[in-house]
């Protein structure tokens, strides 16, 4: 523009000098103004220069708010989220694992999930592991929910297999203390019964009598003794759906035996059993979805594919899952973008925005140009009519 000006006032143009002279003031306010974003314009410390370098942990504040404000929220990561089937996705790799891009994938899944057991404390993680199994033990009322199972077992027979064993759990363990049992017999008969030999004839009777009951009672479906087990069965159903008592009185048992160190012990057991099943597992990317395992996760891949019921619950609960963790999690990140940008110099910060600006700032500059040599024209326009 400058070189514009100087052909024009040479060649005696005046309009082209007008633009050319309001073009040059153009672009010398565009080039003050953006170079006043990011720094002093030609080292000058002029008042209100340099806006970007002066306000760093101001923006890295407004930064921050306005990421916690507009994306780490509830609602908007739930109405994110609300478009992601992720069960589907899950669903298909546990399925076909080969589509999702195995080996590669496997591979790294299972060097990501060994990674990560690995570096789990194991004491800390066994002692919560305990604490949250108790405490939903603890929750659970489980009379009923053992009344529920018997009574459908038995309205299905498949409590009949259990009277069998029993019966002949009973058989055996009578026969295994015969001898016992006959001492007992000769223990408590009187002399005059000893002396006779009738104690031995009462204990032959009675040990007959109680082999002849089980095996009828075994061999016979309809036996008295069969019906009154079953009777007793389904009052015990009955009692711990409906009866207080029974109800406190297994509650009382479900204390003791959450309260044993025994029980607590087997569940530290538990998660060290498990951590290490699946490290070895984790350890051979090849296995990771073979075997047992394997089928399992293929057939929950498959339930989370068709079963619309069980991915809509699966989707909500992640749903739920990753809003939550936004929530609380929130302040955390944003906190670490602001301290991140604290912690930058000046100079870095206002390299970091011009270069994501990018080639937008020479257009302000070209656009200030045009801009004043058309004003420029304009007044001249203006002038030569007036």
């Amino acid at each position: 523009m400058a070189a514009l000006f100087l052909v024009a006032r040479h060649m005696e143009w005046p309009a082209v000098r007008a633009f050319a002279e309001a073009a040059m003031v153009g672009a010398l306010a565009d080039w003050f103004a953006v170079t006043a974003l990011f720094r002093h314009p030609l080292g000058l410390p002029i008042p209100h220069t340099a806006i970007i370098p002066a306000n760093k942990d101001r923006i890295a504040d407004t930064m921050a708010g306005f990421l916690r404000a507009n994306f780490l929220t509830t609602q908007v990561v739930a109405r994110r989220l609300a478009r992601l089937d992720l069960a589907g996705a899950l669903g298909g790799f546990l399925a076909e694992p080969k589509a999702a891009g195995e080996p590669r994938l496997r591979q790294g899944a299972a060097a990501l999930v060994g990674d990560f057991l690995d570096s789990l404390p194991g004491e800390q993680l066994g002692a919560a592991l305990k604490s949250g199994l108790r405490g939903q033990l603890e929750r659970i009322d489980l009379a009923p929910l053992l009344g529920q199972l018997l009574e459908a077992a038995i309205a299905d027979g498949r409590h009949r297999p259990v009277i069998e064993t029993m019966l002949r759990w009973t058989g055996e363990t009578l026969e295994a203390n015969e001898d016992l049992l006959r001492t007992m017999i000769h223990d408590r008969a009187n002399a005059l019964v000893r002396w006779t030999g009738l104690d031995e004839t009462l204990a032959n009777a009675i040990l007959d009598g109680l082999y002849r009951l089980l095996a009828e009672t075994i061999v016979q479906d309809e036996h008295p003794l069969r019906a009154k087990l079953e009777q007793m069965l389904a009052g015990l159903a009955h009692d711990l759906r409906h009866d207080p008592d029974m109800q406190a009185k297994v509650a009382r048992m479900k204390r003791e035996v959450l309260a044993n160190p025994a029980m607590g012990a087997w569940i530290d057991g538990l998660w060290e059993r498990a951590r290490a099943a699946l490290l070895r597992k984790a350890g051979d990317p090849q296995a990771l979805l073979t075997g047992k395992l394997g089928t399992g996760l293929a057939g929950f891949g498959r339930a989370l594919q068709t079963d619309p019921r069980l991915k809509h619950h699966v989707n909500r609960f992640a749903r739920r899952t990753l809003a939550g963790i936004a929530v609380r999690h929130g302040d955390g990140i944003v906190a670490l973008v602001s301290d991140t940008v604290r912690r930058w110099d000046a100079g870095t910060v206002t390299n970091r925005i011009e270069g994501a600006v990018g080639r937008d700032l020479q257009f302000i500059r070209i656009n200030g140009t045009l801009v004043g040599g058309l004003v420029g024209l304009v007044l001249y326009g203006l002038e030569a009519l007036l």
